[in-house]
């Protein structure tokens, strides 16, 4: 390997949403320096089931057949 042209990887702490925190490497920050996350997997819809907002609004066609469905067409 060359010398010099890696980064430095050091040990740091973790701080999730819920207050809870693990040490682990990386080459973010400093030596000893806390992370703190605002969006992790114990508070993310995506890893906790939460609501989609684009799931309750319903597809284009949906959206059109609410705002249009009572037009009849006179033949």
């Amino acid at each position: 390997m060359k010398k010099e042209i890696h980064p430095d990887y050091h040990n740091i702490t973790v701080q999730m949403t819920d207050g809870s925190t693990y040490q682990t490497r990386s080459t973010w920050g400093s030596e000893g320096d806390t992370l703190r996350l605002e969006i992790d997997p114990t508070s993310h819809p995506a890893w906790t089931g939460g609501l989609r907002k684009l799931g309750e609004r319903g597809g284009q066609v949906a959206r059109f057949n609410k705002r249009f469905g009572d037009i009849k067409i006179k033949k």
